[in-house]
């Protein structure tokens, strides 16, 4: 009989969350498309739970060139009101909108430091924050880490990148491990 693997335990209620809870979540990620399209999915969360993001992200990456933030930035209104129709994405006209703004900042972030991943580890000094939580209780919604992260993003003119996103997308990048100590993925990230 096989061993039952312990998980976080956000993760025990849909395939696909174990899926992408046992290979992405957690995991450190460099590639600015990577952290962008990550960025911009933590922002569509808001108000919605992480499964049903999970769920759209192919429509998601289809709908928005696959976060390519150079051809994303020439979005027309006019496009952006038909992803308003587009009931493989959630549909608020603020966070869709957001995605131009935020593409157009992450442009000018990459020209200034070199690449947005230089940038945003920064914030964590570089090296992945290794948390020692026992029980899903104990994790943060936010950390002073993440509220320098907003604010920081935010004066750039990102949307959508409060602390409490923000520390999602920290979770979502390796910037933290949150994997809980039983976790078998804990000692892995």
């Amino acid at each position: 009989m096989a061993k039952q693997l312990t998980r976080c335990s956000w993760s025990e209620k849909h395939d696909h969350e174990r899926k992408y809870h046992d290979t992405e979540w957690g995991v450190p990620v460099y590639n600015d498309r990577l952290l962008f399209e990550l960025l911009i999915l933590e922002g569509a969360q808001a108000g919605v739970s992480w499964s049903v993001v999970l769920k759209k992200r192919e429509r998601y990456r289809d709908v928005f060139d696959n976060f390519e933030a150079s051809v994303i930035q020439h979005y027309s209104p006019e496009y952006l009101d038909e992803l308003m129709l587009d009931a493989g994405i959630i549909r608020n006209k603020l966070k869709i909108h957001s995605v131009v703004k935020n593409a157009v900042a992450f442009l000018e972030v990459q020209k200034e430091f070199g690449s947005f991943s230089a940038y945003i580890w920064k914030f964590v000094g570089g090296e992945p924050i290794q948390n020692a939580w026992t029980d899903a209780s104990q994790v943060p919604a936010q950390t002073a880490e993440s509220q320098a992260m907003s604010k920081a993003l935010k004066k750039r003119g990102f949307k959508f990148v409060g602390p409490t996103i923000c520390y999602a997308f920290m979770q979502a990048v390796g910037m933290v491990n949150d994997h809980t100590t039983d976790c078998f993925r804990y000692t892995e990230v």
